[in-house]
């Protein structure tokens, strides 16, 4: 009877939900955490609120990156399923629970594979994060994680594995590949762009032509004589990114993108979107992130690099990032200007991206007299 009592409140008013009905949702973990917004419900319902309801739930869903909101949600859905398999139940978060959930990622008992630290610390942000959504707090440090998690750290954590760079020799071998038509006009702006820019792959196919395009933009561009600069939508927030001209045409990014812009007739909406079969027309969908990395790799390929090596092991060398590995070890310039570009907060992390530098230009024990 209860049941029914609440189904048919929820009928009545699809805007106002119960407590007790949102209560059973959280439990579930069946509705987004911006699906749960709504109007409280000592306050009465009204044509006005129910649209600032949905205005506020469209900002929800943009406080994270689509990709973060795309591995959150397979991680809670990992562990549920592993909670449901032992007859436990995910809600509320229990530390002892999760202590053992993450001890059985790093040393399965079935024939699941064995995950990394660093996948084992985004699930555990993953589930903090959903936790915090559904109104619980878990706690990190308590000593059934915090002391489990460390011993994992200590016995299976190994120097990450990174990406190799793509060098200035290598784009240039990379661009000559690539055919005189719409898809290689395509292809050359997004390799010259990524690389001169620094960008993330999900960077390159988020730009619009103006501001405020489209509503998935992740920012625009804007030409000048000197160059173009790039209005950009990143993890800590907006950044402006210099791109200049280069030496010559070939390989000058800015050129590149103005005649990809203008063989396509882009003047409105994403800059970088799909085409047709045969590769004359331009068409309206934006190409997405993962599209954009296997051109990278594909054309990695087609110039022959690193083809001393079976075609798989060169396939996994390769990825969006190493446009960016490919800047931050090219630049001949102060560490701070490709910092900078990269859009990190902090120098080391811009090292992290150097495949290739002087580590003992500065040498400290010389300048210490010894």
């Amino acid at each position: 009877m209860e049941q029914e009592r609440q189904s048919e409140n929820h009928q009545k008013s699809p805007s106002k939900p119960s407590r007790a009905q949102s209560v059973n949702k959280n439990r579930k973990g069946h509705a987004a955490s911006a699906e749960a917004i709504s109007v409280p419900n000592l306050v009465a319902g009204s044509g006005s609120l129910d649209r600032l309801v949905d205005t506020a739930r469209n900002y929800a869903r943009q406080a994270t990156a689509e990709n973060t909101n795309k591995a959150y949600k397979k991680d809670w859905t990992h562990f549920a399923s592993w909670c449901r398999r032992r007859g436990a139940d995910p809600l509320p978060p229990s530390p002892e629970l999760i202590g053992l959930y993450i001890a059985n990622c790093a040393a399965p008992d079935t024939k699941a594979p064995t995950l990394s630290v660093s996948t084992i610390e985004r699930r555990l942000s993953g589930l903090a994060w959903h936790y915090q959504q559904r109104g619980f707090t878990l706690d990190r440090k308590d000593r059934h994680i915090a002391t489990v998690l460390a011993g994992i750290r200590r016995k299976h954590a190994r120097p990450p594995v990174q990406k190799e760079a793509v060098l200035a020799e290598d784009i240039r071998a990379m661009v000559a590949t690539l055919p005189f038509d719409l898809r290689g006009l395509r292809v050359s702006a997004i390799l010259l762009i990524g690389y001169a820019g620094g960008l993330r792959r999900s960077e390159i196919v988020s730009l619009d032509h103006g501001r405020d395009d489209s509503p998935d933009s992740g920012g625009w561009v804007e030409f000048e004589d000197d160059g173009a600069i790039l209005f950009l939508r990143g993890k800590t927030g907006w950044r402006e990114v210099e791109i200049g001209r280069g030496s010559s045409e070939q390989t000058c990014p800015v050129y590149a993108l103005e005649q990809w812009l203008h063989f396509a007739k882009i003047d409105f909406g994403p800059v970088f979107v799909r085409t047709s079969r045969d590769g004359t027309s331009a068409l309206k969908a934006r190409l997405s992130d993962k599209h954009g990395a296997r051109l990278i790799k594909q054309t990695v390929l087609d110039a022959g690099i690193r083809s001393e090596l079976p075609e798989k092991e060169r396939l996994a060398l390769f990825s969006g990032h190493s446009l960016r590995a490919g800047l931050a070890s090219s630049a001949e310039v102060d560490e701070r200007y490709v910092q900078n570009q990269l859009g990190h907060a902090s120098a080391e992390m811009t090292r992290r991206y150097q495949r290739r530098r002087d580590r003992f230009r500065v040498n400290l024990t010389k300048a210490a007299g010894l």
